[in-house]
């Protein structure tokens, strides 16, 4: 597989132009945009070239399995950055991997690491989170699964769903947590616009275009004295509205606010009884 430009073309790495002209079979995500990029790298495949998408990636999968088996080099790209992240790649990879076939890359531009760098957030840590459900509800849950996580976060999102997004991330980590929306990256019209999720929100409310990767700080870490009943009893509904059982989430969030299980418990009660 290989990675290509996210943006300016310019970024291609000098392997990807060979790996393109020499492979017996190119599968990309969309034949169109491949052919855009060959020309513009000057570059002309030898072999087939077919497409491989999310639409027809399972059914694809084998035909190139067989490929590799029978000895043929295949060349995986995508649209933009690395196959495999929120993009068509995984499947091949494994069923390759299944038959003994040799997989190898070549590293190209990556959004979520472009992102990462350019936030000015804590990079020592990070997990990317893809794509987030599109229903408020569900997308809810899912941010509500992470609401306590300390590594910094990374999302993909589309344009038109920012705003919403925005506004679901403040509500569940909180409207002064730190983020950055990173637009266009490495195009002529690139912007990271930096601040706290609520303020973030607001700007996105008047209409944002382009590629998006927010990256978001992760949850601060809070000691005993820090973590009040009601920021208990707030820890342990995120995990109940994630799924865990009560008994389960009260004894995570007693070990992570480093205090007895009974503590949680009792500022549990406590707020149920009084109608909280």
């Amino acid at each position: 597989m290989a990675g290509t430009p996210i943006g300016d073309v310019a970024d291609a790495p000098p392997r990807l132009a060979e790996e393109l002209a020499g492979a017996d079979v190119v599968a990309a995500e969309d034949t169109r945009r491949l052919r855009r990029l060959t020309q513009a790298l000057g570059v002309t495949p030898k072999g087939r070239v077919v497409s491989y998408f999310e639409g027809n990636e399972s059914a694809r999968t084998p035909e190139l399995v067989e490929e590799l088996v029978g000895g043929a080099r295949v060349l995986l790209v995508t649209d933009a950055g690395m196959p495999s992240v929120s993009d068509p790649g995984y499947r091949l990879v494994a069923a390759a991997v299944e038959r003994d076939v040799r997989v190898t890359a070549v590293p190209g531009p990556s959004a979520v690491l472009t992102a990462l760098a350019l936030s000015g957030l804590p990079v020592d840590r990070f997990c990317f989170e893809g794509f987030l459900p599109r229903k408020a509800g569900e997308r809810l849950t899912r941010l509500r699964e992470v609401a306590e996580e300390r590594r910094t976060l990374v999302y993909f999102e589309a344009p038109h769903r920012l705003d919403d997004t925005l506004a679901a991330m403040a509500e569940v980590f909180g409207a002064g947590r730190r983020a950055a929306v990173c637009r266009e990256l490495t195009k002529t019209y690139e912007e990271v616009r930096r601040g706290g999720l609520g303020e973030l929100a607001a700007w996105a409310a008047e209409g944002v275009r382009g590629e998006i990767t927010v990256v978001v700080e992760g949850a601060p870490e809070r000691g005993p004295e820090e973590a009040g009943a009601e920021e208990l009893v707030r820890r342990v509904r995120v995990r109940e509205e994630a799924g865990e059982r009560r008994k389960e989430a009260i004894a995570a969030v007693a070990a992570e606010a480093g205090v007895p299980k009974r503590v949680v418990f009792d500022a549990v009660v406590a707020a149920k009884n009084a109608g909280a």
